[in-house]
């Protein structure tokens, strides 16, 4: 239950960050001073990678997963540290070597001006999902606070990143970015303490489920059958079958290392072994705040019932267990055990910088999605209805006016979140990290092959093959995602763009 206390934690909260963050933003002078200035120590690489990997997906989302399949939701977070490693071991060097400051330049380079902005279509479709699942981060946060549906708490939260947008969102590079994170590690590892504390153990955790599931209603409704069944789901590293498990886990990894954000981590970075502690420290960090919501998750589970469930043991006229509470869905797993076994000023506290958190990456991506389609698309469409009026006599375009490229990035601001609750709300039965699985997948399908050839083997690949691949890859993985095909969609969209590509190498001798 919300009280003073904890409506005074998240407002102190909120204010603190967006103080240091407005104060250390000053010392920024543009943007290119953060992604190429080169300045950045290891803990500062560290805090601009953790401030969007350690977001809604890796807190609620993990909590949401493990409230229904264990510890295998801990998947997320192993991923995403694994990404980090590899980023660091792998690819720090070749990147800071490149002389580019995005990773599309990279492929530009190597490939030509479309496949660049083929390239930046599909990241579009990726960072898309990912604002999706901001959105329903949000939301679980708002209708955890405030007695709303998830409809209302889905608008609220699109208007909430909307306006962190106009604000300039809370930045996670920066003193802001840091305390923040040092405030939801403090907050994520308490409450996994807690849950040690109250649950008596994992082995405690485990019998308060096997309890729930006593009653035979709860326990169809989740397809469990016996005892065995509660083990091999909630126990299990690879509940819901090894190729689904492991290959959200490829997402993730993968993912990590082809997203522009974590790459500009390191190129903010004043030399390459600080970036590649930074980016190490990063992995070795997120497992352990991935593990503390895996044990909230499931502790929630044990000990609370969702309103669905609820309602059918009313019909078949069972009574709540004792000692069992309700939440509306999963997705209140994480913000409803804040509420109600946290201390009310850390809780407080917790919920401020989560909801900071959520909503600064929600509009981190937003603005960068608006930006993609007012740079490329827009931009693209105007030089080809000139060429169709105008033909090889085409004259130089008059420059769009700062005012009218405001009004569309502000336009297409408004279109992307209300797409994007129509979309989630359609959606909101999905894990929160299922759709981080997709969208870091797609990012990976579309990039991952023709930056590491241009990284490692430049001139391998003929470049009119790059496209073709990038577009087969990233259909094969949403038709695989959405004709719901055995394994995880990851397997299909690699597959297919490495099948694309493979007539076009060649020999170094061939080049």
């Amino acid at each position: 239950m919300l009280t003073t206390v904890h409506i005074i934690g998240i407002l102190l909260t909120v204010g603190l960050l967006l103080a240091v963050s407005i104060l250390s933003g000053r010392k920024v002078s543009d943007a290119r001073s953060f992604t190429t200035g080169g300045r950045s120590g290891s803990w500062m690489v560290c805090g601009a990678i953790l401030g969007t990997l350690v977001g809604g997906q890796s807190t609620i989302g993990t909590a949401q997963l493990a409230f229904s399949f264990g510890i295998s939701a801990w998947w997320f977070t192993i991923g995403a540290a694994l990404g980090s490693l590899v980023l660091a071991l792998v690819y720090a060097r070749p990147l800071r070597e490149s002389g580019c400051s995005t990773l599309l330049e990279i492929v530009s380079r190597q490939y030509g001006r479309r496949a660049e902005t083929v390239g930046s279509l599909l990241f579009l479709i990726g960072i898309f999902i990912s604002i999706m699942s901001q959105v329903l981060s949000a939301s679980a946060m708002v209708s955890s606070l405030f007695p709303l549906s998830l409809t209302w708490a889905a608008i609220i939260s699109a208007l909430l990143i909307m306006l962190f947008v106009l604000f300039g969102g809370i930045r996670s590079a920066g003193a802001g970015g840091i305390i923040k994170l040092v405030l939801l590690y403090v907050a994520s590892l308490t409450a996994g303490a807690l849950v040690w504390h109250l649950g008596n153990g994992f082995g405690g955790i485990m019998s308060s489920i096997q309890n729930l599931y006593a009653d035979p209603v709860v326990a169809s409704l989740n397809d469990i059958t016996d005892a065995e069944s509660i083990h091999r789901r909630y126990g299990n590293f690879v509940a819901r079958g090894p190729l689904k498990d492991i290959g959200g886990c490829l997402s993730l990894m993968l993912g990590v290392v082809t997203t522009q954000t974590y790459a500009q981590g390191i190129w903010s970075a004043a030399s390459t072994p600080k970036a590649r502690r930074g980016a190490i420290y990063c992995s070795l960090l997120i497992p352990i705040i991935g593990a503390a919501c895996v044990l909230v998750g499931m502790y929630m589970r044990g000990h609370y019932v969702t309103a669905a469930e609820l309602s059918a043991l009313q019909a078949a006229g069972h009574q709540l267990p004792d000692g069992v509470g309700v939440i509306e869905s999963s997705l209140q797993a994480f913000p409803a055990f804040v509420l109600t076994h946290m201390p009310a000023w850390l809780g407080g506290i917790a919920l401020g910088a989560m909801l900071v958190n959520i909503l600064g990456c929600g509009s981190g991506l937003t603005l960068g999605a608006a930006t993609i389609l007012v740079r490329d698309v827009y931009a693209n469409l105007r030089q080809l209805r000139a060429s169709r009026q105008f033909g090889r006599r085409l004259p130089a375009l008059r420059p769009v006016s700062d005012r009218s490229l405001l009004m569309q990035t502000r336009l297409s601001i408004i279109g992307l979140l209300a797409l994007a609750v129509v979309v989630a709300l359609s959606v909101k039965g999905t894990f929160i990290n299922d759709l981080g699985f997709l969208s870091l997948g797609l990012r990976a399908v579309a990039l991952l092959f023709p930056l590491s050839f241009a990284l490692f083997l430049p001139g391998r690949i003929r470049p009119r093959y790059v496209v073709p691949a990038m577009v087969a890859g990233t259909a094969a993985m949403l038709l695989a995602k959405f004709l719901a095909l055995p394994a995880d969609p990851i397997y299909y969209g690699l597959g297919l763009s490495a099948l694309v590509l493979s007539p076009s190498l060649r020999s170094r001798s061939a080049r």
